[in-house]
């Protein structure tokens, strides 16, 4: 218990001077999955996460070959791409902690109980566009059935499903992943930010004084690295996307 609180602790404080000093803002990577309780993309990493009090949850989605939207990492289970799979298929698959694959709606109704944290939507790239065009809808309007437009952000490797999310839902955030457009393509396109890998930002560091200029939201992936971690920090990125929430709540709080 006395440890839950220490970490609760670490939680509010990184959270109160990110909102008070306009500092780098926590999104943890697959959920808070890396404990002995939790998996990646479960029930149990979103609500882990939620009780650390950051800005954010990332998780991944695709479709069915059924048309049901569900949450994983990897495109391809036991050799088969999800895509080319049923829901029931992919109900044979247990996660680490005994959790079976969520479906968004599942995801987006544990989501829609714990208030505060962004529920960071990634659509993942599909082999068939007309499933990342199917997908793109059904994912929206799951969203607004569940009255969460305001507190879902956007993410994708995809520019075709980054423009499909501009058309079908205009206010959104939405943000792209790939690292291969400027920030002043992506304002042109009228995207929300950037999400770009540490070597990617490594490579293009002014992208980030150039974004904030543009009034685009910066954010890197997937930094783990506590020293990494300090350099996006001092260069003022909005946003780190990690597999470690807890280690980089507690250098904000330093």
């Amino acid at each position: 218990m006395k440890k839950i609180t220490i970490i609760a602790l670490y939680a509010l404080l990184a959270s109160y001077f990110s909102i008070i000093n306009g500092q780098t803002r926590v999104i943890a990577h697959r959920g808070h999955w890396n404990t002995p309780e939790s998996a990646q993309n479960s029930l149990t990493a979103l609500r882990l996460a939620h009780e650390l009090s950051i800005y954010g949850s990332e998780f991944d989605v695709w479709i069915t070959s059924d048309g049901i939207p569900v949450i994983n990492h990897d495109a391809v289970i036991d050799s088969i791409y999800v895509e080319d799979q049923t829901y029931e298929q992919l109900q044979r698959i247990t996660l680490s902690n005994g959790e079976k694959i969520p479906t968004l709606e599942q995801y987006l109704e544990s989501g829609s109980k714990l208030p505060d944290i962004k529920l960071v939507l990634e659509i993942k790239p599909h082999k068939r566009i007309v499933n990342e065009d199917l997908l793109v809808n059904k994912v929206v309007d799951m969203v607004r059935s569940f009255n969460l437009e305001d507190r879902v952000d956007y993410i994708s490797f995809s520019m075709n499903i980054c423009k499909e999310l501009k058309r079908k839902s205009p206010q959104a955030t939405i943000v792209y992943l790939s690292g291969n457009v400027s920030p002043a393509d992506l304002k042109t396109l009228g995207l929300s930010g950037l999400d770009y890998s540490y070597k990617t930002l490594s490579e293009h560091p002014e992208w980030i004084d150039e974004a904030r200029d543009l009034g685009l939201t910066t954010n890197v992936w997937t930094v783990n690295d506590t020293t990494m971690m300090k350099v996006f920090i001092e260069k003022g990125i909005d946003f780190i996307t990690t597999d470690n929430p807890i280690e980089l709540n507690k250098l904000l709080t330093k």
